[in-house]
């Protein structure tokens, strides 16, 4: 995408967020929709600047609350990655493991992460472990699934000059299966980075545990719309940096791929 395109594809998004803004200031404070359930953005924001003390010298409470959901998040995303990454290579380097093994996978991957919950919970109890647990195994379907069909994506002619050079199969993963998956493993990695996020916050409006998901169920609890909105803000900002900061990586990562 050539620098003049990419420039107007940005101010496209900021001409559509800035309309957006301007419907909702719009519609708190012409009074389409009670500010008991959409508050204002002035209100917004002063709820976001004081949860997150950017007027104090302190730590806002709000900030501690982002702290501990993106460290679980990204704790949750790594144990996705890892795992994801090691089975997904011994699953896909194998046409006859993948043979086995694609069924389950397809019978286990379309459960939702909030159904094991319960389980998860009479596992470890009600514990930051659990909701680790939960958003790691929600997570590590998209790099597994992607790391799968990476390495059984390989040129056949590949595999036949790695076995007529006698090449170990961990010198053939190394060397030519990992590079060939790359892209599809960090397709998965974006995927599973959006959905540590989501698990994380439903884990922590079940189990209680402290994050941006139990700060935004207890303001809808306590009708306190502004710090309800000032929560989603955050999770919205938390979303679209850990992306954009992941598609950066990606395109370092990737340069070797392009002419």
């Amino acid at each position: 995408m050539s620098g003049s395109a990419r420039r107007n594809g940005w101010l496209a998004s900021a001409g559509l967020f800035l309309v957006l803004v301007a419907l909702w200031w719009t519609a708190s404070n012409a009074g389409w929709v009670s500010r008991v359930f959409l508050p204002t953005p002035q209100a917004t924001f002063a709820s976001l600047a004081e949860g997150l003390n950017l007027r104090g010298d302190g730590q806002g409470e709000l900030l501690a609350f982002t702290l501990a959901t993106v460290r679980r998040m990204v704790e949750g995303w790594l144990l996705a990655s890892l795992f994801g990454v090691l089975l997904g290579a011994a699953i896909g380097v194998s046409p006859a493991v993948r043979a086995w093994v694609q069924p389950t996978l397809e019978f286990i991957r379309p459960l939702p992460a909030s159904a094991l919950l319960p389980l998860a919970i009479s596992i470890f109890g009600l514990n930051p472990a659990m909701v680790l647990f939960v958003v790691a195994f929600g997570a590590m379907w998209p790099v597994l699934l992607a790391t799968v069909h990476g390495f059984a994506a390989v040129d056949p002619r590949l595999a036949e000059v790695a076995r007529c050079l006698q090449m170990p199969r961990a010198a053939f993963v190394w060397k030519i299966g990992l590079p060939n998956a790359m892209p599809d493993i960090l397709a998965g990695m974006r995927l599973a980075l959006t959905i540590s996020l989501i698990v994380a916050v439903v884990g922590e409006m079940i189990a209680s545990q402290s994050g941006l998901g139990q700060a935004i169920l207890l303001a809808a609890r306590a009708f306190r719309a502004s710090e309800l909105f000032a929560g989603i803000a955050l999770l919205g900002l938390i979303g679209f940096a850990s992306n954009a900061l992941l598609a950066l990586a990606e395109n370092k990562l990737l340069r070797w791929q392009r002419p």
